[in-house]
């Protein structure tokens, strides 16, 4: 049952309610949906920021780090009032300061395989703005598990990149048919790489975009006729903001893929 808006609430959510794609409906299905952010960081703060303003009911934040100086940079959930700080409690105030109504649940705990397990299940879309890749391979296992979709983002330097995962669909790859768990990967670190302020904004801006049309639509029917799509399932975008340019590679499930073949989720052949 979708919940009514009080009179405040139809003033600050107006300017989503007038698109069509949205409208009333779209907007209490946002209240009443549940966001799960792993990181409370670079990405992790527009995110946070942009899923509180929109009005998405309950939002959980995981994070193990406290706030410091050199965060500050780019991480626009915090400020100097907060260093020391344990992130996830600052990014909740801030979204509280924009919007109370939001419920946040903080986690300052490392996103290990029991709190996704936990946490991943009671979600209705998961968001990783984690920076390893360990981490990534964690909350993909358990968003596939779980059938949860999932926006995921990464930016170091000047380069981006984001895609969604969503195990709903029968032939949709996972993370791990991209990257295999398996892979011998270089992790790049901010602490020694730097990264582009507004990259991460960017990033996480289309992160939060991606997170909101799934929550309003669902791949329903209904919202592909209205002309919401959630675009990005099955590509990856790649952004050189040396250049501002967009590359793009389609994403295909892999059926060998370690992660998610158990599932049988391709499509048999006709």
């Amino acid at each position: 049952m979708l919940i009514c808006m009080n009179d405040e609430q139809l003033l600050r959510y107006s300017r989503h309610i007038l698109l069509d794609e949205i409208g009333i409906e779209g907007q209490q299905r946002l209240q009443q949906a549940h966001a799960l952010i792993i990181g409370a960081g670079g990405l992790g703060s527009p995110v946070a920021l942009y899923l509180g303003t929109a009005g998405v009911g309950q939002i959980t934040l995981v994070d193990d780090d406290s706030v410091e100086l050199t965060n500050l940079q780019r991480q626009i959930a915090h400020t100097v009032a907060r260093i020391g700080m344990a992130k996830v409690d600052s990014a909740a105030q801030s979204i509280a300061d924009i919007n109370p109504d939001v419920q946040v649940t903080t986690l300052a705990q490392r996103a290990d395989a029991a709190l996704l397990d936990e946490w991943v299940a009671r979600a209705d879309v998961v968001l990783d703005c984690s920076d390893n890749f360990a981490t990534r391979q964690a909350v993909n296992r358990a968003c596939v598990t779980h059938g949860k979709p999932l926006v995921s983002g990464a930016a170091i330097g000047f380069d981006g990149q984001i895609s969604v995962y969503d195990s709903r669909q029968p032939a949709a790859p996972c993370y791990a048919c991209l990257f295999p768990p398996d892979s011998a990967i270089e992790e790049a670190q901010c602490a020694t790489m730097g990264v582009f302020a507004p990259l991460v904004g960017i990033i996480g801006s289309m992160q939060a975009a991606e997170a909101l049309k799934l929550l309003i639509s669902g791949f329903s029917a209904e919202s592909t006729q209205r002309g919401l799509h959630t675009g990005l399932a099955g590509r990856l975008q790649m952004l050189d903001a040396r250049r501002m340019e967009w590359s793009e590679i389609r994403v295909q499930a892999d059926p060998e893929c370690s992660v998610c073949k158990h599932l049988k989720r391709l499509a048999p052949l006709s």
